[in-house]
């Protein structure tokens, strides 16, 4: 394929596939990369399939700031970060807690992208023929124990303000969970406007696969780095290079060493989470239910469930940590789900930048280099929105939302020889 009109997309997860779909139904040449089948490399994969449109805040606040302590799972929350970990991770550390302070500010830029992301998704998946993979159930927050009362009224007050709709479930809807869980006492919050995909590498394939439709060609290569030369691009592969007019990176943990030549900073952290599935089983409510006590997320996913469990600050290609899996399943037998000691799991890294923002924008300079990294915890709930917006970037017209607080020279420059 000739360079001219060329558009490369580096990353064939969800953001990439978004991307390429949302590029290739305008008409335009796109050759999208991935050392993998859509969808199975990187984070997508194990995603836990909950679209949280309700997640409108970054995670960095002074709350969490000075009481993260509370969160570690010596104490029995879903922060695991060894403190020789946490000294290799200072200087993200220090942005995360200037970031703390910007919360308000960071809230309006990420919550417009969040916000429809139900909407979009079933705008996108009605346009490719594939509708039956979001259900719009909303999901539910339960709580067990005397105090549960007073956590869901705080968290109901809290949204409030910020748009997000909740309201009570009714004891009778409660019965069965406080039964299977053995809990005297049990309270619970609808979230209205999320959602969930019935499958969500389902959801990635589709995406790929309707860009393909429309013209795309996957390249089944890694991308070892990206060249510039008189303006044009060329990928890098283990085949040769390939010139290109424009490239797109949405590599994950991959992306800062694809980024640095061209003297951008993208300092993405890799943030690990677990999964089980649990085959064959029927859920309490169609819908995904996080268990507040248990710091649990267990979705309804086509023929199983999946369950899924903390934040875990390593390397992304580091050993998994057995104790985990095996800790989520007795929190789920303990909650009354069928769930053997033993079985298949997975782990992954979410790549997140310490503000919780994603990097959305165009390296400057007289090359067509773009990106969209970093969407932490919610990539799923926002890549619809991400690819609409990657398209308006490479078409040099106004976003449809604005993008200017996504912009990676926040985080400073790295020198070139250029």
């Amino acid at each position: 394929m000739a360079q001219q009109d060329t558009i490369a997309v580096i990353g064939a997860g969800i953001i990439g596939s978004a991307v390429a779909l949302a590029l290739a139904r305008e008409g335009r040449r796109v050759l999208l990369y991935d050392r993998a089948e859509p969808g199975v490399a990187g984070a997508s994969y194990g995603n836990v399939s909950h679209i949280a449109a309700e997640l409108v805040q970054p995670l960095p606040s002074p709350a969490l700031l000075f009481g993260f302590w509370r969160e570690l799972m010596r104490f029995g929350g879903p922060l695991d970060m060894p403190p020789r970990q946490a000294l290799r991770m200072l200087p993200w550390i220090r942005r995360f807690a200037v970031a703390a302070f910007r919360r308000e500010a960071h809230t309006r830029a990420l919550a417009p992208l969040v916000q429809p992301a139900a909407a979009a998704w079933e705008r996108w998946l009605a346009g490719i023929g594939r509708g039956e993979l979001l259900r719009r159930h909303g999901h539910y927050e339960i709580g067990f124990g005397v105090r549960s009362g007073d956590v869901m009224r705080r968290q109901a007050a809290n949204m409030k303000p910020l748009g997000i709709r909740t309201a009570t479930v009714p004891a009778e809807q409660m019965l069965a969970l406080q039964h299977a869980a053995g809990a005297p006492i049990a309270n619970g919050l609808w979230f209205q406007d999320s959602a969930h995909l019935t499958d969500p590498l389902a959801a990635v394939q589709a995406f790929a696969g309707a860009a393909r439709e429309h013209g795309a060609q996957l390249i089944r290569a890694e991308v070892r780095a990206l060249l510039a030369s008189s303006g044009a691009l060329a990928v890098i592969t283990e085949s040769g290079s390939q010139p290109v007019s424009s490239a797109i990176v949405c590599a994950g943990m991959d992306a800062p060493a694809l980024l640095r030549p061209f003297g951008v900073h993208a300092p993405l952290q890799a943030v690990r989470g677990y999964h089980v599935d649990l085959p064959g089983q029927s859920a309490f409510i169609d819908a995904p239910l996080l268990y507040t006590n248990h710091h649990l997320l267990v979705t309804p996913l086509a023929g199983r469930l999946r369950a899924s469990s903390y934040m875990e600050f390593a390397d992304s290609d580091a050993p998994a940590d057995a104790n985990k899996p095996a800790l989520l399943r007795r929190k789920l037998r303990a909650l009354g789900y069928r769930c053997e000691p033993d079985g298949p799991s997975w782990v992954g890294a979410r790549p997140i930048l310490p503000d919780y923002l994603p990097g959305i924008g165009r390296v400057p300079g007289a090359h067509r280099l773009f990106y969209a990294v970093g969407h932490q915890h919610i990539g799923l709930t926002m890549a619809p929105v991400t690819g609409d917006l990657m398209a308006d970037l490479v078409a040099e017209r106004p976003t449809r939302l604005p993008v200017a607080a996504f912009d990676l020279r926040r985080f400073g420059r790295i020198a070139t020889n250029d």
